[in-house]
């Protein structure tokens, strides 16, 4: 029996005027997306039309959540919308499962011109939680500004959207499923693949996976307990650090994806992720590791909770790259950081006589240095690292990174760390957020605090802690030239040691937050 094609309709709608994507794409509560007549609608016909025509007709978009709250809904309204709109393929990952690094990585391998992913990463799930839209383009990294303009300006303007009501597909039935649409000369098509696989692959090119599962289950295995926080990471820690590598099943808890997080942030630091804190702390395991929801962030904790910061982390990933045939066979381009993190990367740099970036908050300020060759390395103070590999934060990559380092170097995590400050010396790092501020009273923040360091006299003012003196020694409001396409970035406050960096984002979607890095000072031990 022939069935009739599925019938594109066009809704009437009408423009919201708070739908300008920030850093990570755009976030709300999610009862603002699921309640609100068209908002979730508006905004995927803005960023798919933010896409020219020509390019838009026909191509491959990839489609992944970090499994929160509304995220099937969401991904039906997708897939429906992708379909009239002229997409020609999607790749899903299972039960719309996929990490943030897991689409960089099938973006970049089936050459998509770009990927939507549903997370608010470390942010709560759940009905009273967040949502979150984050577009990714052709090279697997986050939107650039001029992006992130247009889809601004499209949906500022919307009259109506495109939509195929009546299709629906089966995010559980891995293959290809495919529709005849009506007034399209070619069926669409949906591709359901293993959310781990291709990740897996490219991580096998990688690491050496023997010399890994060598030191978990060798006579002197190091025993681990890594905390999935009940988020997307699940999945692939259960197939790649225990069916892969051969870690004990136990040694991963948490790895069951649930739409509320297990009713915690999937936030993995001291405060939130207090199973494997509480875990390490008891002295029977040698490396700790915690997932945000999505798997682009991480935390590494020693024997006995040895807690690493992350820009202690970066450095001492870059100190160490000859642990990895990665970097051996293809080299060390560079280093970059944000401007929010210590400088303990750029003494790694000047030893090793390698460029070093400093670039504003956000991932994407990343991509252009790696796509010109001119970085190999980056991080920043949010619990984010990654290489040129994707163009993304990998969260379970730094952890197969500090597994390799250790495997070679034979020592523990806080005698890797203390050997690094012995060599290079001690970067001291504090960051304090706050959250749900009153715009206003932000505002006048920001104003004051710039008033305060524009003040000649400010620089080299002395400050008092305990029986130590320390000085300020640069002061001013931050400003990136991209030295690929020569964009410039202003208003990114740094105050340099004792102060070194302040930074403060713009108005998340909670209302106003303000997170203050309070740094650095330097110590050669």
């Amino acid at each position: 029996m022939e069935t009739s094609p599925i019938p594109v309709v066009t809704v009437q709608t009408a423009p919201f005027d708070d739908q300008r994507p920030g850093t990570n794409g755009l976030r709300r509560k999610t009862a603002v997306f699921e309640g609100k007549k068209n908002y979730l609608q508006n905004y995927i016909q803005s960023l798919l039309s933010s896409i020219d025509l020509r390019d838009r007709q026909g191509c491959t978009m990839v489609v992944g959540s970090d499994g929160r709250y509304f995220s099937r809904a969401a991904i039906e309204v997708i897939v429906q919308m992708a379909a009239a709109n002229g997409i020609g393929r999607l790749v899903i990952g299972h039960n719309g499962l996929l990490s943030t690094p897991a689409v960089s990585c099938i973006i970049r391998k089936i050459k998509a011109i770009g990927g939507i992913i549903l997370t608010a990463s470390h942010n709560p799930g759940g009905p009273g939680g967040d949502f979150g839209i984050k577009f990714n383009v052709a090279n697997g990294g986050p939107s650039p500004d001029t992006v992130m303009e247009r889809i601004h300006q499209v949906s500022r303007t919307l009259e109506e959207y495109a939509i195929c009501p009546d299709l629906r597909i089966d995010l559980s039935r891995l293959g290809r499923q495919e529709f005849d649409l009506e007034n399209k000369f070619k069926p669409f098509r949906v591709e359901i693949v293993d959310s781990v696989e291709v990740y897996l692959q490219l991580l096998r090119n990688i690491f050496d996976f023997t010399a890994i599962k060598s030191f978990l289950t060798g006579p002197d295995q190091l025993k681990i307990h890594i905390d999935a926080m009940n988020g997307v990471m699940g999945p692939y820690v259960r197939r790649i650090l225990c069916d892969e590598l051969g870690a004990p099943a136990n040694s991963a808890v948490n790895c069951v994806p649930l739409e509320d997080f297990g009713g915690r942030p999937p936030e993995p630091n001291l405060t939130y992720a207090t199973s494997v804190v509480d875990a390490m702390k008891g002295g029977d395991f040698g490396f700790g590791a915690a997932f945000d929801a999505d798997g682009d962030r991480y935390m590494i904790l020693g024997e006995n909770g040895f807690f690493v910061n992350p820009s202690d982390s970066v450095a001492i990933m870059a100190a160490n790259l000859s642990a990895i045939p990665f970097f051996r066979q293809y080299g060390v381009k560079g280093f970059a950081r944000s401007m929010a993190t210590s400088t303990a990367l750029d003494r790694v740099a000047k030893a090793m006589k390698l460029a070093l970036y400093e670039t504003p908050t956000g991932w994407r300020y990343f991509g252009n240095l790696m796509d010109s060759g001119r970085c190999s390395l980056c991080g920043e103070e949010s619990f984010g690292t990654g290489s040129d590999h994707i163009r993304e934060k990998d969260g379970l990559w730094s952890v197969l990174m500090w597994l390799s380092i250790m495997a070679a170097r034979k020592l523990s995590v806080e005698q890797i760390v203390r050997e690094h400050w012995a060599k290079f010396g001690r970067n001291y790092f504090c960051r304090f957020d706050y959250e749900g501020l009153d715009p206003r009273a932000a505002f006048y923040l920001m104003r004051d605090l710039e008033a305060v360091i524009s003040d000649k006299a400010f620089t080299n003012q002395k400050f008092a802690v305990g029986d130590h003196m320390y000085s300020v020694e640069r002061a001013d409001n931050f400003e990136y030239i991209d030295p690929v396409d020569g964009s410039v970035v202003r208003n990114q406050v740094s105050v340099g040691r004792l102060l070194r960096h302040c930074n403060f984002p713009s108005t998340s979607s909670c209302g106003c937050a303000v997170s203050i890095q309070l740094q650095e000072f330097y110590i050669a031990v």
